[in-house]
């Protein structure tokens, strides 16, 4: 199941980590620059002058190959510049500054010696840093370092600086470094220094809204050669949720990750970061732009070519910026982009080799508008655009994802689509949305009505409600329907397998019992047929709509009214609203999964990716992540939903489940480091890293998954009537019970929005009865510190048992040792009583600690006590 994951789920992370991330280049150190005896001492004015910059791409290119200035070169002695919790000492050395941009001083070089301070707020950070750095805190000397700020910096520093008398020789050592580093930053400066732009129409209040929008995003990246850690990042940003991050470049195995080592906000400047969600939107103001409204004509030329314009209405939240960035495959080419019927400026910035963005295969599109935008301003956009953004996995199978996102879209947020689609005949194409009327252009427009070209046909879908994405795919399918309640489930799948898929081996036909022996008897060999995922196409549909109506007595109505489940080449499946994108193996019958030499745990959990994929139309697709450190909480609930449906069939395999999920998380790597200790599930997308590549999946999968069980076996176990209930005889899955009751408010109450971590819990907190108050308080906060934003996996032993029998009961004490975890670790242990062959819940007791007192009221003559004997708890094999 952990590779199982759709991409576009993933959340996508702050401006400057899409944009500031650049591959790590080695610095060389020169510890004495060449002095030439016949250069002057600088004492020019420091101030070079510059052409007029009139356009957006003549900044942008400013900006990106910006060089160092031979007039701005300097001695320095015990310098200090302070960001937040960023100490930066340069303690001796030689620092260059940029060339001016709209003058601007927007960066330095400096060579010599230096040091670095920066400390992690929290256990968790300190954590995560000291698995890439060996340390909680990072203290580092480093030799050279590049800077790059859109502030004050160069005039703070400037009455401490010395002119030297080798500027020319130090620039022309270092100017190809700087100029090649430039680039990763071009494109965040770019968003401040756009506002500098000739306005159209300009007057004083406009000048004025462009003065005061860059008064709160103070931005610095430093990038450094250390002595013992190599090259790496610092970034201070004021306009981002968290506002300090440290990280790295490293390259393991042919494959690029950017490894974050800490990401926090400061005090001062932490704007209420948990409330932001993952959009890619200018720094921290995700919400400054809102789209309510996505109308996209798009030609599909198989096997791989899109043509297609995109008309997007935008309102204004937060007036001030001039540019607004979307995201775009890498594989799409923006041809112009009109504002209201006008062409405007734009940006198509490719992403850095190593980040999120890449991963993804997505660009940034930067559209500069002629004017600041104006609080309440209501704009409409067209994207005219085109490439080769499909791929062709076999004969009638396309697919598009694999290549980036297919529309200029600001990340995940709820909005309402409106598709057209013009592809040729003999092709099926499904999108999100309801479709309307075949073959026909949208109605009002000019030329409703055209019937399409010969050889060509048309369709139309528009979303019933906001979505967060939107999605199409095509292929040469066959079709299977069903339904679920009033919901249409449309199953979709090819005769074939991908390119690549393995064959079925050949198989000795074992001769007729009665003929064995027979001298000179032949013996048979049969090649079994391809596997057809059209043949298996009505199993998936109904195992789809099984789902449908599982999850729709639990969490309230499926939100749509039809369901298109359509093959996907590759293990990847995405489930998106009211499209579902599955692999390929999914369609396998179980003897052509036997022919892939799967652990029976392994074939379990692919049966299980169509009800997980079903889950997220209520995870994901109806209720949001807020943010990056939120977006665990889909994944893991649309796969502890699948886990329902599992153990209300087989409990057997449900436990077998939920022990690889365990099993998973205890692995090591080739350092000997268990997955666990990639981190919490809070860290997000920041587990994909270079020690551990599939850490986000196993981690939100697995250790999440185990969260959302704890969370529903302790609410159980405290709902069973009175303090003492036999073993079994809670309603497990059933509609009733207080675990699903709580996820049918969190549907009701966040639908159409995104939700947090904190906000999940206090849904929880509103149903925790008193025998669940940790230290008497109605609050979880036990249950996030330790749990949700702990690694432990911890072991439990009963030791000092102790029976006293009284009248009509026995009294149990004893003591319960946690090892394997830190202490402040809160575990709620269910206990239970062994007699005459039942178990009886005792209670839980609450181990904070190394070692927990407890005492029990146990029925009369009990002599047993077993520790979560259903295994309830994520914990260590004992």
């Amino acid at each position: 199941m952990t590779g199982v994951i759709s991409k576009m789920r993933r959340g996508l992370l702050p401006l400057a980590w899409l944009l500031l991330v650049s591959s790590a280049l080695p610095l060389p150190w020169s510890q004495d620059p060449p002095k030439p005896a016949d250069e002057p001492a600088a004492n020019a004015p420091q101030t070079t002058p510059i052409p007029h910059v009139n356009s957006a791409e003549a900044l942008y290119l400013r900006l990106r190959d910006n060089g160092l200035d031979k007039l701005r070169v300097y001695r320095l002695r015990d310098l200090s510049i302070d960001r937040a919790a960023i100490h930066i000492t340069l303690n001796n050395g030689t620092i260059a500054f940029t060339e001016d941009v709209v003058g601007h001083v927007t960066g330095a070089f400096f060579e010599g010696d230096g040091e670095i301070l920066l400390s992690p707020p929290n256990q968790y950070e300190r954590a995560s840093m000291a698995l890439f750095t060996g340390e909680a805190i990072l203290e580092e000397r480093f030799v050279t370092a590049y800077f790059r700020f859109n502030d004050d910096t160069f005039a703070e520093l400037r009455p401490s600086l010395v002119p030297v008398d080798y500027a020319q020789a130090f620039v022309l050592q270092w100017n190809e470094t700087a100029r090649n580093l430039a680039e990763g930053d071009a494109l965040r400066l770019f968003m401040t220094f756009s506002r500098f732009l000739p306005i159209a129409g300009e007057t004083g209040e406009d000048a004025a809204a462009v003065k005061s929008a860059g008064d709160d995003e103070r931005f610095l990246h430093v990038r450094l050669q250390g002595l013992r850690r190599g090259t790496f990042d610092l970034y201070f940003d004021a306009d981002t949720p968290e506002q300090i991050w440290a990280g790295q470049s490293k390259t393991v195995e042919g494959a690029s990750y950017y490894d974050v080592w800490t990401s926090f906000s400061s005090a001062k400047g932490n704007r209420g970061a948990e409330a932001v969600n993952g959009t890619v939107g200018e720094g921290g103001k995700p919400d400054s732009i809102g789209i309510s409204h996505y109308r996209i004509r798009s030609e599909i030329k198989p096997p791989t070519r899109i043509d297609a314009e995109a008309i997007v209405q935008m309102e204004v939240r937060q007036g001030g910026e001039r540019t607004v960035l979307f995201e775009l495959s890498r594989d799409l080419q923006i041809k112009h982009v009109d504002l209201d019927g006008n062409p405007i400026e734009f940006i198509h910035n490719p992403p850095i080799e190593g980040t999120q963005l890449a991963r993804q295969g997505n660009d940034l599109v930067a559209v500069v508008f002629p004017q600041p935008l104006r609080t309440g301003q209501r704009l409409e956009l067209r994207f005219v655009y085109g490439g080769e953004v499909l791929s062709e996995a076999g004969a009638g199978l396309l697919y598009v994802g694999a290549r980036g996102t297919w529309y200029p879209n600001r990340g995940l947020v709820m909005s309402n689509f409106d598709l057209e689609f013009r592809y040729p005949a003999g092709w099926t194409l499904v999108a999100t949305g309801k479709r309307t009327d075949e073959n026909s252009s949208r109605s009002g427009d000019a030329g409703a009505g055209l019937v399409p070209p010969a050889g060509q046909q048309m369709s139309r879908w528009v979303s019933e409600r906001p979505i967060p994405i939107a999605g199409f795919d095509l292929g040469k399918y066959e079709r299977v329907v069903t339904h679920a309640g009033d919901v249409t489930v449309e199953t979709y799948a090819t005769p074939g397998m991908e390119r690549g898929f393995p064959t079925p081996a050949p198989k000795d036909v074992i001769p007729d019992p009665l003929q064995r022996g027979i001298p000179g008897q032949p013996r048979l060999t049969v090649v079994p047929p391809p596997p057809s995922p059209a043949r298996n196409a009505q199993a998936v549909a109904a195992a789809s709509a099984y789902a449908i109506e599982f999850f729709a007595r639990r969490y309230g109505p499926f939100p749509y009214s039809d369901l298109e489940v359509v093959q996907m080449p590759g293990a990847l499946s995405q489930g998106w609203p009211g499209l579902i994108f599955l692999s390929s193996t999914s369609f396998l019958t179980a003897e052509e999964k036997s022919e892939l030499h799967l652990t029976p745990v392994e074939k379990m959990l692919i049966g299980q990716v169509i009800s997980h994929e079903t889950a997220h139309q209520w995870w994901g697709d109806l209720v949001m992540w807020s943010g990056y450190r939120d977006q665990w909480i889909v994944e893991a609930l649309a796969n502890y939903s699948s886990m329902m449906v599992l153990e209300s069939e087989n409990p057997a395999q449900f436990r077998a489940a939920m022990e690889k999920f365990r099993d998973d998380l205890l692995l090591k790597n080739k350092a000997g480091i268990r997955l666990t200790e990639d981190g919490p599930v809070t860290l997000g997308t920041r587990l994909s890293c270079s020690q551990f590549p599939n850490g986000y999946e196993t981690i939100s999968y697995g250790r999440g998954t185990w969260l959302f069980h704890m969370l529903r076996s302790m609410m159980r176990d405290a709902e069973r009537s009175g303090s003492v209930g036999v073993r079994g005889d809670g309603k497990a899955g059933q509609p009733d019970e207080p675990f699903v009751r709580v996820l049918r408010g969190i549907r009701e109450r966040y639908q159409g929005r995104p939700i947090t971590t904190r906000e999940l819990l206090r849904a929880f907190e509103d149903e925790l009865p008193p025998s669940l108050w940790y230290e008497h308080q109605k609050s979880l906060d036990w249950f996030y510190d330790g749990w949700v934003n702990g690694t432990a996996i911890p072991r439990f032993e009963l030791r000092g048992l102790k029976y006293s029998d009284k009248p009509g009961a026995t009294t149990i004490s004893g003591l319960i040792l946690q090892k394997d975890a830190p202490d402040n670790l809160v575990t709620p242990v269910p206990l239970y009583a062994s007699l005459t062959g039942k178990m009886t819940l005792l209670g839980r007791v609450f181990a904070d600690g190394p070692e927990t007192p407890f005492h029990l009221i146990a029925p009369p003559g009990a002599r047993k006590v077993i520790l979560d004997p259903d295994q309830t708890l994520l914990t260590r094999s004992r």
